[in-house]
This record gives C-alpha cells, structure tokens and sequence, in this order.
C-alpha cells in the first residue's frame, strides 16, 4: 500500500469503519473515499456498480453491516439476513469488477458453530450447528467469505476476511434493546446510578464466557493485515481472554460507580455458553492486542458521557 491509495471504507460512520479511518490517518493514509446511507445505499446493486465505476478505489475495507445483539437478531432475522447478503454480495462484486487491488471482509466470530472446541480456530468454520438466536445474520457472514474465497480462487481477487470476536469503543451503538451486550450494560447501570434504580436485570444466567475487544485494537489489527497480509482465507482478531457475563457486568458496575445490586434473568436466552477466538495465526503474523478490558470500558463509558447527546440510542 503506498500512503496516497484510494481506500473506500464502507460504513465509516460505524464504530469499526470510523476507527479504521482514524487508524490509518494515524499511520498517515490521506485519500479516502466515504458515503454515507443516504449518499449511497450499498443494497442497490445499480447504485452500487456506479460508484465503483466512478470511483474505482484501489482498496476496500467492508464494515458496512447491519449489526445487534441477541434481542434484535432474534426479532429482525430476515432484515439481518437479507440486508447484509445484498450489502457483501454489492460491495465485492462490484470491487472485483472495477480494479480494486484488495478488499477485507470484515466478519464475526459468531460464524463459528455453537459448540465448537474452544478456543475457536479458522479450521472450525462450517464444523456444526450455528448458535440459533443469530444463525441469520452468521450465515450471511459465512456466505460473505464464501464469495470472497471464491473469487480469489476463480480470478485471483485479493481478498481477506477477518474475524473479531465482541467489538465495543467509540461510536458504539447504546440502544438498550438493539445493541450488544457491553454498550448496552453500559448505559443500563449508568442510568440506573443516575435514577438511583435499586437494582438492575441483566438477560441470562451470568455464565456465558466472552471474549471482548476494543475497537482501536481491532483498528490496528486491521491496518496491520491491509499492510502486509496476502494469503487470503480467515484471519481471527482477539485478545485470546475471555470473562463471563457475570463478572463482566460486575466490572462494569465498577466503572460505572453503581451502588446497587444486580439480578440475573434465567428465563432470558444465553447463547453460545463459550465463545473465544484461537489467534494463533495472526500471533505469528506479529500482532497480539494491547488495551485491557478494564482500561477499554474506563475509556468506553468515558465517551459515553462526553456524546451522550449524539450517539445513536
């Protein structure tokens, strides 16, 4: 990559494109190309095609995604389904088409079957049932880097899809019901201290295991391959740690400064009961994270605070 390619980020405005975006202008990246939803629908094939025609970026970085957690996987699954197969399928066909040296695919660890052994490796993939309560939005994922292998294999298109377990950061998405488990624990216990709410109820049992990364860790992990990773194929990115529901909701607490007690709601699904990432090869490659969870919530509920008026809720 030389620092004046034309690198489309797609979905800038979300909190993995807009630290992608910050990343590379730290790493001194000048020319890019964004729109955003209302400037081009990446779910209009036509719309799509001409942009690239137009444009025709030498890199491709695909964060455009429609994204939530259990409650709005389990309620919305055709939207999940459909808006992100037409997003994907948009976006890397017309990127092959028009001359685009690379493109990353950026997926989710939830692609990995339910029960897979832990922690989870890129051999795992397509190995055993799908966690049912967001089996939609993980099949078109799979199907995402399905065409990417394929057009790679076909046509030698540059293609790298990788794999972040639970991202959270800046720019997150703090809707109670909509949004993934930290954001929306966030809020949750911090308007709960601010009303003086007695105590609070997290969905589930407390016992599921996770694996959180930070969004400017993943930034950089994203920078890191675009630079110098060709081989194609799955890339996981995490932190190789993972903590359970409970205690993270407790950790939480702490930073929030929340006085109250927490009560566990058993009748409410769990999902996957251990989901972490092997990084294996990507540690070969030369890169492991760096922000703790603790620093990373700290900062997190941080920015919370400071956009309280502008974020999306």
């Amino acid at each position: 990559m030389e620092q004046s390619s034309k690198i489309y980020i797609a979905g800038h405005q979300g909190m993995a494109g807009s630290a992608v975006i910050r990343r590379l202008e730290a790493s001194g990246f000048t020319n890019f190309l964004t729109r955003t939803h209302a400037e081009l629908d990446l779910t209009d094939q036509a719309a799509t095609r001409a942009f690239f025609e137009s444009e025709r970026p030498d890199y491709v970085v695909l964060a455009a995604a429609k994204v939530g957690g259990i409650h709005a996987n389990s309620t919305y699954p055709a939207d999940f389904s459909l808006e992100n197969l037409q997003i994907q399928s948009n976006v890397i066909e017309a990127a092959w088409k028009h001359g685009t040296k690379k493109l990353m695919f950026l997926g989710s660890a939830c692609i990995y079957p339910k029960l897979a052994p832990q922690p989870m490796a890129e051999t795992a993939l397509l190995t055993g049932p799908l966690e049912p309560t967001n089996e939609w939005y993980a099949i078109a994922k799979i199907a995402g880097i399905s065409l990417c292998d394929a057009l790679r294999r076909q046509h030698g298109f540059n293609t790298v899809s990788i794999m972040p377990n639970n991202l959270y950061g800046p720019g997150d998405n703090f809707h109670l019901e909509n949004a993934h488990v930290l954001p929306a624990l966030i809020r949750k216990f911090h308007e709960a201290k601010e009303n003086n709410v007695p105590e609070i109820v997290v969905w589930g049992t407390g016992t599921p295991l996770r694996e959180f990364l930070h969004v400017n860790d993943f930034a950089n992990a994203v920078v890191f391959l675009l630079k110098g990773y060709n081989d194609g194929g799955i890339v996981n990115v995490g932190t190789g740690t993972d903590i359970s529901i409970g205690d993270v909701a407790l950790l939480i607490k702490q930073v929030v400064g929340y006085q109250g007690d927490i009560v566990f709601d058993s009748t409410k699904p769990d999902g996957t009961p251990k989901k972490l990432l092997d990084c294996t090869k990507l540690h070969k490659l030369g890169w492991k994270s760096v922000i703790s969870l603790r620093e990373g919530l700290a900062a997190t509920y941080q920015w919370f605070l400071d956009n309280q008026d502008s974020f999306r809720r």
